[in-house]
């Protein structure tokens, strides 16, 4: 009796372990798909706070294209840009840029440029800077970043794209020059990459995308 006492308990507990087993492996599975959809909604929210629903009509995540470029995005592996349409009609791109001379490290942005090489928008979406003085960058922390929305290669010229410090046009931070120096010069830089390649990236063929990252990858 105690044998067939300690079988049956096995059994039991077996079971339990396979019915435990079923619900957790469901219940992640389950959770990968709302987290990836949380993740996605996140990003499309960045990109939206810089080319609003207003002026486009498409999924720009759907629109993602790889990118690689260590010279002027200075990007430190392979990422994606994303293109606004409506109708159909590209009106602006979103770019990933680091800007590598921050104070305490790397800064990865995303910088929307018009298809007019006007900047549409700029956010940072990480960095290490220093709380109450670099950390200015982050929108969450102040608006600075939205002083290079209109601006272009020729608004100002080349040898204004620089902090005041610098005889520029760009406020600095009270106490901080070196971030917003290495921000201006982030943006500045993916403007002029969007001159270089504007024409293969409106483009819109894959051969043209591809051509796109092994030039950039020909600079590293």
């Amino acid at each position: 009796m105690l044998g067939e006492s300690i079988s049956r308990n096995a059994l039991l507990l077996g079971f339990f372990a396979v019915i435990s087993t079923a619900i957790i492996a469901g219940t992640f599975l389950s959770s990968q798909e709302a987290i990836k959809e949380n993740i996605r909604q996140a990003e499309e929210r960045a990109l939206i706070q810089i080319v609003p629903k207003s002026r486009h009509n498409n999924s720009m995540l759907d629109d993602a294209h790889a990118i690689s470029d260590n010279e002027l995005l200075g990007l430190r592996s392979e990422k994606h840009y994303y293109i606004a349409r409506q109708n159909n009609e590209a009106v602006a791109i979103i770019f990933p840029a680091t800007a590598r001379e921050g104070y305490t490290g790397d800064i990865d942005l995303i910088i929307g440029v018009n298809v007019d090489g006007t900047v549409a928008g700029v956010r940072v979406l990480s960095h290490r800077e220093t709380p109450g003085l670099g950390d200015a960058v982050d929108y969450k922390k102040s608006q600075w970043v939205d002083g290079f929305i209109g601006k272009s290669l020729v608004n100002p010229g080349l040898d204004l794209w620089k902090v005041k410090k610098d005889k520029g046009v760009f406020d600095q931070f009270t106490g901080a020059t070196i971030t917003p120096r290495a921000v201006t010069k982030a943006v500045l830089q993916t403007l002029q990459y969007f001159d270089q390649y504007q024409h293969k990236i409106l483009g819109g063929k894959a051969d043209a995308k591809a051509e796109i990252i092994n030039e950039a990858s020909s600079h590293e």
